[in-house]
């Protein structure tokens, strides 16, 4: 691990608060504060959110969230798909180092970044894998949980998952508030999919945080057959 900095006392008090919330160690903490440093010096991260006492909140106590999932808190192996600068991949890693997370990304240099990032703070559990979520048959029928934060609207979202959970598996999807038809379309698509209708769990990330949610579909049944279809096709033509 990287030298290990020390923030403002505001900081240093939140993640201290934050590890006695979700229980986890020491480690787990001098892992996020150098998330917290990287996000603060290194230009090349895909965040605008950059100063420790608003990153603090908007990237790892949001990350943390998702443990309020049960499955998340004890999931064998975690893929974030489309995981960005990241959140939750990078923060879940930190906080459950006997979980195996794999950092999903189109975009090769995020994927380059997410594992330079992991080898700084300590990380043993994350692997980074540059690829499309429907076009990784290493992935399919594997994963205990998919994350996805900021990706796509909730069809999307569960057309990519189900192939790549093993049965009983859960989507859990950060999303704000949901409006027009995107949760009418994601009951089609995951009665489709053989996914779970959605259970939304409100969260408050932190005190200011308004509309924040996570979105959970459980895998209920085998992947139709034809899925994944090929890729781009999820967003070219959108189920419904």
């Amino acid at each position: 691990m990287s030298a290990v900095p020390r923030f403002s006392p505001a900081v240093e008090d939140r993640l201290e608060a934050l590890g006695a919330e979700y229980a986890f160690d020491g480690r787990a903490l001098d892992a996020l504060r150098v998330l917290l440093d990287v996000y603060a010096t290194d230009e090349h991260a895909a965040t605008t959110v950059r100063e420790p006492e608003i990153a603090i909140d908007r990237h790892v106590a949001d990350g943390l969230t998702g443990l309020l999932v049960p499955a998340v808190a004890r999931a064998g192996s975690i893929v974030d798909i489309g995981t960005g600068a990241g959140v939750p991949s990078l923060v879940l890693a930190a906080a459950r180092p006997e979980c195996e997370v794999v950092a999903l990304d189109t975009v090769g240099k995020k994927v380059t970044w997410v594992m330079a990032c992991a080898e700084r703070m300590g990380l043993r559990n994350l692997t980074g894998v540059h690829a499309r979520a429907e076009a990784w048959p290493e992935g399919l029928g594997r994963f205990d949980v998919v994350t996805a934060r900021a990706v796509a609207q909730l069809g999307v979202l569960i057309e990519y998952a189900a192939p790549l959970l093993a049965p009983g598996g859960r989507l859990v999807a950060w999303k704000g508030s949901i409006e027009g038809d995107e949760e009418t379309v994601a009951r089609s698509v995951a009665k489709k999919m053989r996914m779970s209708p959605p259970e939304r769990i409100a969260v408050q990330p932190w005190p200011d945080a308004r509309d924040t949610q996570l979105v959970v579909h459980v895998k209920s049944g085998p992947t139709p057959k034809g899925y994944p279809r090929q890729p781009g096709a999820a967003l070219r033509k959108p189920l419904r």
